[in-house]
């Protein structure tokens, strides 16, 4: 899924620009790709399997929202989006970058602004208390706050990883163990996890920040296994070079690379032309030209919130899906580059099981180690004895 732009930027007073949220496609010409009426471009739909809201009408029900990080780049994206589709939520800005005075000034009938620090189980069960008491119910929790060190994996100290997996991985376990009972209660809840193309793939100069991300997967994967019958969903979105559509004239705190602390390189590590330099050159480099638009990114999360069937993952933007796809294109090369230690190869018909045929034996009962002789991991061990 392409979702580039190099004009969608979001507006004041809560609206979207550029989210082509407003119009509705009609299928014309003979590819049948959707234009809206006066030929716009196509309006951002998830596939019809998942059935998603139907453009230019309301979803069939009013949803109640937590969005954590809620003042990062992609938060603000999705509180703006949830808000003109006329549902209701809490944004969550984080303690220490927000103070309770700026946050208040989200407040109004259909938003409630808090802060939290995801590190801190009671700080997120707050959260859930607030709103349920301002609202009355919780239907979908989005997960966007996250915090990374550029640098190599030799270079960041103990303090800035275990922080890693405190925002990230710690983060996410906290939200859902405050929230799970209560979706059980009701018997149905929906998370959407920001993840990221690091959780798929190891990123030089990310590397524990991939972890932490790579962890989040595979909890969010086992967790849904253990809650389907409780009708709870959960899909992990994988944006790619996500750039904050917002004005230049807007005052920023947060740098273009969002919650990401370049770290200054060690001498070993501090040629220009370094690996692990890597991630630090890409963030300077490509500075707001990210090709993926936070905005389209909310508005299909937020089609996400209401679609009956989600994924267990989106990937946003292309460049997402070709290196997630080139990843998974290495890792089924690698399986049957070595998939011959695990699996025997049948002998040919007619063969002797002589000293040094294809799998044969010698007159001691071992395998013949001529060619075609063959390891076999699983199964009988040299001695007779299981493995």
């Amino acid at each position: 899924m392409d979702i580039r732009s190099n004009a969608d930027t979001t507006a004041g007073g809560g609206s979207i620009a550029g989210s082509e949220a407003p119009t509705t496609a009609t299928p014309t010409g003979r590819d049948g790709g959707g234009r809206g009426e006066g030929g716009n471009k196509p309006k951002l739909q998830l596939p019809a399997s998942c059935e998603p809201p139907q453009p230019g009408q309301p979803p069939a029900k009013q949803l109640v929202w937590i969005v954590f990080g809620g003042t990062g780049h992609m938060g603000r994206s999705l509180v703006k989006s949830i808000l003109s589709h006329s549902d209701l939520v809490t944004t969550v800005g984080r303690v220490f970058e927000t103070t309770p005075a700026q946050i208040a000034t989200l407040n109004s009938d259909s938003c409630l602004g808090t802060l939290c620090d995801v590190r801190d189980y009671a700080s997120v069960s707050k959260v859930m208390e607030k709103t349920l008491d301002r609202f009355g119910r919780i239907d979908c929790i989005a997960n966007c706050s996250g915090y990374g060190v550029i640098g190599a994996c030799e270079d960041q100290d103990e303090y800035e990883v275990r922080n890693q997996f405190e925002t990230n991985f710690m983060g996410t376990l906290h939200i859902l163990q405050a929230s799970l009972p209560y979706f059980r209660q009701q018997n149905g809840g929906r998370y959407l996890i920001f993840s990221s193309t690091s959780g798929a793939l190891g990123v030089p100069g990310l590397g524990p920040y991939c972890a932490t991300k790579y962890a989040v997967e595979g909890l969010i994967e086992a967790m849904l296994y253990e809650v389907d019958s409780f009708g709870i969903k959960a899909t992990l979105v994988e944006p790619g070079l996500v750039r904050r559509d917002e004005p230049a004239e807007i005052t920023n705190s947060l740098p273009t690379w969002g919650h990401f602390l370049i770290k200054p390189a060690s001498e070993a590590y501090s040629h220009a032309t370094s690996p692990a330099l890597h991630a630090k050159r890409m963030v300077q480099w490509l500075g707001d030209r990210q090709p993926t638009s936070a905005v389209k990114c909310a508005e299909l999360v937020w089609q996400l919130g209401h679609c009956s069937y989600p994924p267990l993952r989106l990937l946003l933007g292309s460049y997402a899906i070709e290196s997630i796809r080139d990843r998974l294109r290495s890792v089924t090369e690698e399986l049957e580059d070595w998939k011959h230690l695990n699996f025997p190869v049948a002998p040919s018909e007619g063969e002797d099981g002589g000293k040094g045929g294809e799998g044969g034996e010698d007159g001691d009962g071992q395998a013949g180690e001529g060619e075609g002789g063959n390891i076999v991991v699983e199964g009988t061990s040299p001695d007779g004895g299981e493995n």
